[in-house]
């Protein structure tokens, strides 16, 4: 197993992050084959399931604590639709190219896909690529979508495919939201982030257009070095622009995405801090993705806030079980390759060999990032960890072992059973 590395330095040189490894791993006593090897047998038992955690400090009141049993259905599905587009992304998790592979799932494949969706009654489903815009059979998948009562979101790439024509043809489709990638406040950084001139500008556009359009828009960011300074100057931006939810993206050093750029755990906490004291002023939701310990944090400021008698292990015993990779969250690849999350890029079996429900629900992989008690180094001993549980999969890329302790967390858990206040 390898070390964490603990030079955060600038110098650091940067190395290719790993891509789909072709190792045999073994948990416990659970076997599985990394990348486009798996092949899952029904495991005998499922671990107890949870209910929504959201990781939004405004999405925390009584009716979005809901119980769902992470067990029997995601709360959502991401399909990439394609690796193809037009963007030269440094952090890009699919390493995307200009061309559509081959082997894509057809629409019939797709259809299918969206009926099994509409048959595990998955709360949200999500439409990224690469640019699914590249897909000439966008439009129809999404009106499918719509007629099976599918809630469906889209995450397309700021090129001259997105107009307003698109957006609007979308929104009459039955599209229920946008969602835009914006990495800074100005275009020189965004630009710079994402490989081509005018991106930041077209992302500006499409927010006006989906206004216009009356579709709801979000904005994701991903957090690197890069800018980690910006993050106060962007969320003036978007408090301008009237989005309703940030979604905001830890890296995972997956795809292009590098070490170097990583943030240090005491980085982290600093953009957490950021991240709670926004959600205090701003109009629009905060969410993480891939900062499953922002919960913790969450969690902690409530405790701080609260009446003296109110202790952490209250809050935490009346907090839901969080979303992770493979708990409550499945990705579906553009051939079809099912994998615990987009930046966890080992394959639990394709849905053109098996039903998605079958995999998400029995397949060994899935069955062990759900069950926290196989959680290994700080994460299984920390009081917090059904409720955060740490990023799998940034914990599989820096150690090969997924179920590994999250390598970008400070928190030094409390003894458990030692009273937690």
């Amino acid at each position: 197993m390898r070390a964490f590395p603990c030079d955060y330095s600038h110098s650091v040189r940067c190395e290719p992050a790993q891509r789909f490894r072709r190792c045999r791993l073994t948990i416990s006593s659970v076997r599985y084959t990394s990348a486009r090897q798996t092949t899952c047998q029904v495991a005998s038992g499922i671990p107890s399931g949870g209910g929504i955690r959201p990781n939004s400090v405004k999405e925390t009141g009584k009716a979005s604590l809901k119980s769902r049993d992470f067990d029997v259905r995601p709360l959502l599905v991401i399909w990439e639709m394609t690796q193809a587009c037009d963007l030269k992304c440094m952090h890009c998790r699919a390493s995307a190219q200009p061309h559509r592979h081959p082997r894509e799932l057809s629409t019939a494949e797709a259809f299918n896909l969206v009926d099994q969706i509409a048959d595990m009654r998955v709360p949200i489903f999500v439409l990224t690529g690469g640019d699914p815009l590249k897909r000439p059979d966008l439009q129809a998948i999404v009106h499918y979508a719509h007629r099976r009562s599918v809630k469906t979101s889209l995450t397309p790439s700021a090129t001259p495919l997105l107009t307003r024509e698109a957006v609007f043809q979308l929104k009459e489709s039955g599209l229920m939201r946008l969602a835009l990638s914006l990495d800074g406040s100005t275009a020189q950084l965004h630009d710079g982030f994402r490989g081509v001139a005018g991106s930041w500008q077209r992302t500006l556009d499409a927010v006006e257009w989906s206004h216009e359009a009356k579709l709801p828009v979000q904005v994701n960011t991903t957090v690197t070095r890069h800018n980690l300074h910006d993050l106060d100057n962007l969320v003036e931006l978007l408090t301008s622009v009237k989005v309703v939810l940030w979604s905001v993206f830890f890296l995972v050093p997956t795809g292009r995405g590098q070490i170097c750029d990583l943030l240090s755990p005491e980085e982290h906490e600093a953009v957490f801090a950021k991240l709670y004291a926004a959600s205090k002023r701003v109009h629009f939701h905060i969410k993480t993705t891939e900062g499953q310990h922002y919960r913790r944090y969450v969690l902690q400021q409530h405790a701080q806030g609260a009446q003296s008698t109110t202790v952490i292990a209250d809050l935490i015993a009346h907090a839901p079980s969080g979303v992770n990779d493979g708990k409550g969250f499945v990705f579906v690849s553009h051939t079809g390759e099912v994998y615990p999350s987009g930046f966890l890029p080992l394959s639990a079996g394709n849905i053109r060999r098996e039903p998605l429900a079958d995999i998400y629900c029995t397949c060994p992989l899935f069955l062990s990032l759900r069950d926290v008690s196989q959680l290994k180094g700080k994460c299984g001993r920390c009081e917090f960890q059904d409720v955060c549980g740490g990023s799998r999969a940034r914990a599989f890329a820096l150690s090969g072992d997924p179920l590994a302790e999250e390598p970008c967390c400070s928190y030094i858990p409390v003894t458990r059973g030692g009273g937690l206040k």
